[in-house]
């Protein structure tokens, strides 16, 4: 057992042993009160729960399987990494509730041959809302709070990110008002790859608040609207840049690292669910004290739709103010079933060139087809035309095969 850890995990030990933590809790939990009746189920993921619902795990994980193919011009082809094939997310993870109150999830990934931490954090529940402790995504942008597992296309989309500050290290309070509003703030240290953070005066402070005029017939008519907000404090320096929303490549676009004593991002969300047919946008901006280079604006937006070809819509998750798992209306082989089919596009924008800093301009045109056998499967097939200004031109053909559970 320990040898075949130790291949698996080729990181430190101390994750070593959390992830053989996380598999012994997973073995024995039902063990641990033989003389209660608990219940044990598939519900799209392994869970557990106490009669009196005191006590509510789960344990699971995904895989993600991406083919690419690239076309581009001369002055791009050595940025990217040309056709390929990686394993691009494969997690698992163990998650739920303790004596009502006490909630917690260990999630790590295993692709690119490391350990790396994803969300490990402790919070306690109140009436009020939840105070959360550890590494997990702040409070920032709509499709950067959606899971990569609910996402629409196989990467996020260029402004996103380049700004969206994803898991640090820190705490947070968060918590909703029914079926309308969520809010959430906290205050994170930049973290590494292992949730370890060494550097204290960079800090985030970040908040955000969702809501929603419109939320009817268990969400086939939803209107959200959002508005996030981070300060960074640097101690010397800050750096912003994307991918053309393809993983198996570089950065088109990049400021490099340049000296800055703070930054402040804002993000304005707007999405919909109508029926069949959805929408998301948002507009994104990173004011940055830098007297250097001359105090640098960089700004980006993205709009995406979709429309499910089979009667589906696009869930919403009301207890967090973001997208949820699609579950089809008949599942692929089952009853005659042929699972859910989806269409969609999106046009995005990214712009890191001002002042004094010179990181390029980037378009970004995508179309995708979308198969959900059933609910813990996806098939995803992307198109994406990456235009950079005064550089030349990239097309990637994605492919994607996904199981979560």
């Amino acid at each position: 057992m320990t040898r075949s850890l130790n291949r698996l995990m080729p990181g430190t030990q101390s994750l070593k042993i959390a992830a053989a933590g996380l598999l012994a809790a997973a073995l024995i939990a039902p063990a641990a009160s033989a003389d209660e009746d608990w219940t044990y189920k598939w519900s799209n993921g392994f869970k557990l729960t106490s009669p009196d619902k005191a006590f509510d795990l789960k344990f699971g994980g995904r895989i993600m399987a991406d083919y690419t193919f690239v076309d581009a011009d001369d002055a791009l082809v050595d940025e990217t990494d040309g056709n390929g094939f990686e394993i691009r997310r494969a997690r698992l993870f163990f998650s739920g509730t303790l004596y009502e109150r006490i909630e917690f999830k260990a999630q790590l990934d295993f692709a690119g041959g490391d350990a790396d931490a994803k969300d490990l954090y402790i919070g306690i529940k109140n009436d009020w809302g939840t105070v959360r402790f550890g590494h997990y995504k702040e409070y920032f942008s709509l499709e950067e709070l959606t899971s990569s597992k609910y996402t629409t296309f196989l990467e996020r989309s260029l402004p996103v990110q380049a700004f969206a500050p994803s898991r640090n290290s820190g705490i947070g309070f968060h918590g909703k008002d029914g079926d309308k509003l969520n809010w959430g703030i906290g205050a994170f240290y930049d973290a590494d790859d292992f949730g370890t953070s060494t550097d204290e005066d960079n800090v985030n402070l970040t908040g955000r608040i969702a809501f929603r005029p419109l939320y009817g017939d268990q969400g086939r008519r939803m209107l959200h609207l959002g508005l996030s907000a981070t300060h960074k404090d640097r101690d010397s320096s800050i750096r912003f840049r994307a991918r053309p929303e393809a993983h198996f490549t570089g950065r088109f676009v990049d400021t490099g690292t340049f000296a800055a004593d703070r930054a402040t991002l804002y993000d304005l969300e707007l999405a919909g669910v109508f029926n069949s047919f959805w929408f998301a946008a948002e507009h994104l901006q990173a004011e940055v004290d830098a007297p250097l280079v001359g105090d640098p604006t960089f700004a980006g937006s993205y709009i995406q739709f979709g429309y499910f070809l089979t009667g589906e819509h696009r869930r919403y998750k009301t207890s967090n103010g973001e997208f949820d798992r699609l579950k089809p209306k008949s599942n692929f082989l089952r009853d005659g079933g042929k699972g859910a089919w989806e269409i969609a596009g999106r046009y995005s924008t990214l712009d890191l060139s001002d002042e004094g800093v010179f990181g390029g301009e980037q378009d970004d045109w995508s179309l995708g087809l979308n198969w959900y056998p059933n609910p813990a499967t996806r098939m995803m097939i992307n198109w994406v035309h990456a235009d950079v200004d005064q550089v030349g031109e990239a097309d990637f053909f994605l492919l994607r095969w996904q199981v979560d559970f």
